[in-house]
């Protein structure tokens, strides 16, 4: 369930007390905070774990505060980022570090790859069931057009046309998601 469901979807049924959904928004975006941490912020595993199950308490706690369901992602990122923040200024007062260390910002390249992969992740979600797995089987699986016409039982010169027609499907999904956030303002509320 958690693959196929929009974010948004899952957040109203979270609020409507379904415990499936929540468990699947969890898991939707358990690797995402987990990354913004460990590859962001460059937190250790154990202040990154930390970090997990601060933010998902406070997304728990603060579910009705978010304005727009569709602005799920962002508001997580945000508030990821701000437990991390939080993190670091503890870890300093307890164990000495050197000024420049604490005043470097986190890797904002690192965080935008992983909000566009997230952003990819959920387009693809959308995506008919055989573009789903033919674009997966392609960039995530790196298999060749061989390997995936075998699979779907496809002649190999199909394959290249297939993974053509779904990425311009993607697009117009992920085209379509950017209109949604700039017509929303983009309003992310703590």
């Amino acid at each position: 369930m958690a693959q196929t469901v929009p974010a948004a979807q899952l957040v109203a049924r979270c609020r409507e007390g379904d415990q499936e959904a929540w468990n699947a928004l969890v898991e939707r975006f358990s690797r995402y905070v987990y990354a913004i941490a460990t590859q962001g912020f460059r937190l250790r595993d154990h202040d990154a774990e930390d970090v997990f199950q601060e933010v998902f308490a406070k997304v728990y706690e603060r579910l009705d505060t978010l304005r727009n369901d569709e602005a799920i992602q962002p508001w997580i990122a945000q508030l990821t980022r701000r437990v991390c923040v939080d993190r670091l200024r503890a870890g300093s007062r307890e164990e000495p570090t050197e000024e420049s260390e604490l005043a470097a910002d986190p890797d904002e390249e690192a965080l935008g790859r992983l909000d566009e992969a997230l952003d990819v992740h959920d387009a693809m979600v959308e995506l008919p069931e055989n573009c789903r797995e033919i674009l997966d089987r392609f960039f995530a699986r790196d298999e060749s057009y061989r390997t995936i016409g075998e699979a779907l039982e496809l002649p190999a010169g199909t394959i290249a046309s297939r993974i053509s027609r779904c990425l311009v499907k993607l697009k117009d999904q992920l085209e379509g998601r950017n209109q949604l956030a700039t017509q929303s303002g983009g309003q992310v509320n703590a």
